[in-house]
């Protein structure tokens, strides 16, 4: 990887971010497999390390929070008697955390759907955040003791619970879209929340950008992630991308110069130079 120039570096970059697979980007650029995933592992630890570092004390006043469904090395149905059960294997969960306003991706976490990792997420949330914040989440009940947890009663807490004909089954493959949703109920947990703000739309149209934008989040492929480890890498790199270099097409800016945090649109080789 050391012998690659920027140039190269940063076609790998461009190719990884626009949603090809570790093999298309193999073919596209004529770069070995090994070495495309040593830059990805070696720049997905330091943009995490960067928005980790950067994406504090911010002014966001309404935060939408979601999960989306992944899976890691094989699909759960299809895992030997030996690997069910272990983290990393099977199903895998990221919990994302989006600014309705400025729409900057302010927190992410790869985890399994439970209490731990909810408290986990939602503690790393209001940590980052400057102000009392208006949330709304999905009807997933680990939501209300991590909310509680890290916020006390200095939130404004709403709970969107959608309604379906048929409830919609975790982790099932066979179906590709959701059951028909016959209307939402909107829930006030804590504090005032507004109810004009109480939604999910914003974080529900990132998951689908997610899907559309990393190619180890498209269906019916064997692109998926084979180790946790790149799953994890592979999204500091896209939302690197997606807060600072990817110009909002309703914002007309980035998500990062909307909520202050940059004063410029950053370009992939900019981000490739944050390695050292």
């Amino acid at each position: 990887m050391n012998r690659l120039n920027l140039k190269l570096k940063t076609q790998v970059v461009s190719a990884l971010v626009e949603g090809a697979s570790i093999n298309s980007t193999v073919r596209m650029t004529g770069v070995s497999k090994p070495t495309i995933l040593k830059l990805l592992a070696d720049l997905g630890a330091c943009c995490a390390n960067y928005q980790d570092e950067k994406l504090r004390n911010l002014p966001c006043r309404r935060v939408q929070a979601d999960e989306i469904w992944s899976f890691c090395f094989a699909k759960d149905k299809n895992l030997s008697d030996e690997m069910k059960g272990k983290f990393g294997f099977g199903s895998v969960w990221t919990w994302t955390a989006i600014c309705a306003d400025t729409k900057l991706m302010i927190s992410w976490l790869v985890g399994e759907r439970s209490v731990p990792y909810a408290e986990k997420f939602i503690s790393d949330v209001a940590s980052r955040l400057a102000n009392r914040v208006q949330l709304t989440t999905d009807g997933h009940r680990a939501y209300l003791q991590a909310v509680e947890k890290a916020f006390g009663s200095e939130i404004d807490y709403a709970m969107l619970e959608k309604i379906y004909a048929a409830p919609p089954q975790e982790g099932v493959t066979t179906r590709y879209s959701p059951a028909q949703c016959c209307g939402a109920k909107k829930n006030k947990i804590t504090g005032n929340p507004d109810a004009t703000h109480v939604s999910t739309s914003y974080a529900e149209r990132m998951n689908l950008q997610i899907r559309m934008g990393m190619r180890r989040f498209t269906r019916l492929t064997n692109a998926h992630s084979k180790k946790i480890e790149n799953h994890r890498h592979a999204l500091a790199l896209y939302f690197m991308y997606y807060n600072f270099a990817r110009i909002h097409s309703t914002l007309r800016v980035t998500p990062a110069m909307q909520a202050g945090v940059s004063a410029h649109v950053w370009s992939l080789e900019e981000i490739v130079r944050l390695m050292p």
